[in-house]
């Protein structure tokens, strides 16, 4: 945990002293750690019987959490929107 944390705190430190260097290769250098990341994690998944076997259950729970998760999501947006961005009850 205090590795993550001083990785972070680290990345953080490197961005406040170099903030007026235009580094745009960072954006393609992330978006290329996330596509390696995924196929791993792909990787690990297809190798691991227990997910494969229990995948049918799995993915209803996934199905459940994700449309329980956007329905709220879309429900506070709404709520937010009324009170604070609808002006004079439109």
């Amino acid at each position: 945990m205090l590795t993550i944390v001083g990785i972070m705190s680290g990345g953080i430190l490197c961005g406040f002293l170099l903030r007026g260097w235009k580094l745009k290769w960072v954006s393609d250098c992330i978006t290329l750690s996330i596509w390696i990341l995924l196929f791993l994690l792909g990787i690990a998944v297809g190798n691991n019987e227990d997910i494969l076997n229990n995948l049918d259950t799995i993915g209803w729970q996934a199905l459940v959490i994700s449309l329980g998760a956007i329905l709220g999501s879309v429900i506070l947006a709404a709520v937010v929107y009324h009170f604070f961005f609808n002006k004079n009850g439109e």
